[in-house]
């Protein structure tokens, strides 16, 4: 009867133990960030999630210059999707949405510390900025 008991007592812990594990291995790049100001001169913040074993990007809210929120039909879109880490702080593959020309690019993000610079080519025309994490790990 000893034996059943303990057993039961330890599901409680080891369902706990799950829970902190898989937030323990959440990747570096979740979280949200916050974008600089695009042409124009808009701010948005950035949710990245984990999303089938890879990750994307969702536009979460816009901001004019002077901190005040805006809103404009982009919010709540992905702006990418696939993204896969190649390791080292690196990340691409999948597509990337640039909104204010409306065209898909090929993603190169690099994560240091918590900064991440987010470089996006369509043929020999690049673009890139550097976001800042607001808040995850």
């Amino acid at each position: 009867m000893k034996l059943a008991i303990s057993h039961i007592t330890m599901v409680p812990a080891f369902i706990a133990g799950l829970a902190f594990a898989s937030t323990a291995f959440a990747d570096p790049i979740e979280g949200v960030w916050k974008t600089q100001p695009d042409r124009k001169n808009l701010i948005s913040h950035i949710q990245i999630s984990e999303c089938k074993g890879k990750f994307c990007g969702k536009i979460l809210s816009a901001y004019d210059s002077s901190g005040k929120e805006v809103k404009t039909p982009n919010i709540g879109k992905q702006l990418f999707w696939d993204v896969a880490s190649k390791g080292e702080g690196k990340y691409g593959g999948g597509d990337f949405w640039v909104p204010l020309i409306d065209v898909d690019v090929d993603p190169q993000i690099t994560l240091s510390g918590n900064t991440l610079t987010v470089k996006g080519c369509e043929h020999l025309v690049c673009g890139h900025q550097t976001w800042t994490r607001l808040s995850g790990n």
